[in-house]
């Protein structure tokens, strides 16, 4: 159970895991060693121990060689990201011994979602390594670690509510809880909202405590329910995104308005609050403009109004509709259009999962183009191109068979072979292939027909309709269906 922080709310606090401790343990086995000598001596010990057990045991050896390798092959490109998947995927997991997802396959996390995998391996370390007698031997020191930090995470909780007047029995039946456990890499800090709950997972060392991330995080989870109430106002502001759609910051503060104004309105509050000496306010203005050049335009409105709401005796859940109301669409727009943005945005602390939209907007586009409605299936699926949300070859394909029905066989090729640089479903692989054989057929260019052919059955596998299309294209040139002959 987690260290209550807030003596309103228990689903407010501090608390380990042994699942994350799992996980974090198996990573470190596999040659995570990212930021080791600066870690809390506790990781050096837990990894000598598994060490000492995979030496003595062939069964421990055989289920680390099959971790290992699951881990070597979903490597990614940036070591930051290595973990910050595993983070995702042990939030996700229920507890030992069974490791059991917590929730339908539907509703994981794609990052967490492509690591499903790696939970029978971790039962099978878990089981033949020893972890929970590792676990259980160094727990007092994960205890530790709660205590170190259990008076400055309450402290900080405490001031934020102050300063927005916010009680936190509105909390209640939501959880804030923040997970340490130092087998990962110091400088990381992964924060996630799943539903209603939202975690901070750190690797605490010494003195750092990073409360300022954790606070950020905080702040969503005071304000982001306040934001979800208001969607007349979100959609009045919609046309602000139009202003930032050449910023740095992430594709999900262009793509949804309700997350642009939050995460304005936090960068605001840290702003107003931050700062100390005779040059305070310049350090709090130079705060606000570098979150303007980021592309959170509004930042520079909500501190201006936030010293007002200072001065004034509401609370922040009443005086946040007035704050909403004030914003002018069109002059904040104007002061949008002579911001010069940065060429890059600073890390965002909260990891913000692509819109759950994004698919039913793919669906809507192909069900336009079942319909016989290609112009309506062109800008669905354009839009979610722009965007940059759902599948891009998924979206190319359908792009490409509406050119196929504009008869635009030039633009048609074009965007069946973008498809394939990106696509990743076997269906739409194997059938841009098909498609692109067919159009080099009606070209004259036997060639190259048959080597989409070949390509689309190699790709058509566990697709019957695919693989004899494929077929036929190789046993004889592709040729329209006849049209039907009119009658005199």
């Amino acid at each position: 159970m987690p260290v209550c922080l807030s003596a309103e709310s228990s689903k407010v606090g501090l608390d380990n895991s042994e699942t994350l401790f799992t996980v974090l343990t198996a990573l470190n086995a596999c040659g995570y060693d990212q930021e080791l000598s600066g870690s809390e001596a506790v990781r050096r010990e837990v990894r000598s121990e598994v060490a000492k057990e995979i030496s003595s045991s062939e069964q421990t050896a055989t289920a680390i060689h099959e971790v290992c390798g699951f881990y070597q092959e979903h490597q990614t490109q940036d070591p930051s990201r290595d973990l910050s998947q595993y983070v995702s995927l042990a939030l996700v997991l229920g507890d030992p011994p069974n490791f059991a997802a917590k929730f339908k396959e539907n509703e994981i996390p794609p990052d967490a979602s492509r690591l499903l995998g790696f939970a029978p391996l971790l039962a099978k370390f878990y089981d033949a390594a020893g972890v929970h007698q590792i676990w259980t031997r160094h727990h007092a020191q994960y205890e530790a670690l709660i205590e170190r930090y259990h008076t400055p995470l309450s402290k900080m909780m405490f001031d934020t509510d102050i300063y927005l007047r916010l009680p936190s029995s509105g909390y209640l039946g939501r959880q804030f809880i923040v997970y340490l456990d130092p087998m990962g890499a110091p400088s990381q800090i992964n924060a996630r909202v799943y539903g209603t709950d939202y975690y901070v997972v750190i690797s605490p060392v010494g003195s750092n405590l990073k409360i300022e991330q954790i606070r950020h995080t905080y702040l969503h989870y005071v304000l982001d329910p306040l934001t979800m109430k208001r969607r007349e106002s979100m959609q009045r502001l919609t046309p602000l995104l139009d202003a930032v759609r050449t910023a740095p910051m992430d594709q999900s503060y262009k793509d949804d308005m309700s997350l642009l104004v939050t995460e304005c309105l936090i960068r605001a509050i840290e702003a107003r609050t931050s700062g100390a000496g005779k040059d305070v306010e310049q350090q709090r203005q130079a705060l606000v403009d570098k979150s303007v050049q980021q592309g959170y335009i509004l930042t520079a409105y909500f501190y201006e109004e936030l010293a007002k709401f200072e001065k004034g005796p509401a609370g922040f859940k009443d005086a946040y509709t007035e704050l909403l109301n004030g914003i002018d669409v069109r002059r904040e727009a104007k002061r949008a259009n002579n911001v010069a943005f940065a060429d890059a945005a600073s890390p965002d602390v909260l990891f913000l999962p692509p819109r759950r939209n994004a698919t039913n907007l793919l669906g809507s586009a192909e069900n336009r183009l079942a319909a016989g409605d290609p112009q309506g299936a062109q800008k669905l699926a354009q839009q979610a191109l722009d965007d940059q949300s759902g599948d891009p070859g998924r979206a190319l394909f359908i792009l490409a068979q509406v050119a196929t029905m504009n008869k635009d066989i030039n633009g048609a090729r074009t965007y069946f072979q973008q498809a394939l640089g990106v696509a990743k479903e076997p269906q739409v692989v194997a059938w841009s292939h098909i498609y692109l054989g067919r159009i080099f057929d009606l070209q004259e260019d036997r060639d190259s027909a048959v080597d989409e052919y070949r390509a689309a059955l190699a790709a058509a596998n566990a697709l019957p309709e695919a693989k004899a299309a494929a077929e036929k294209g190789l046993q004889q040139p592709y040729e329209p269906p006849a049209r039907p002959q009119t009658r005199q």
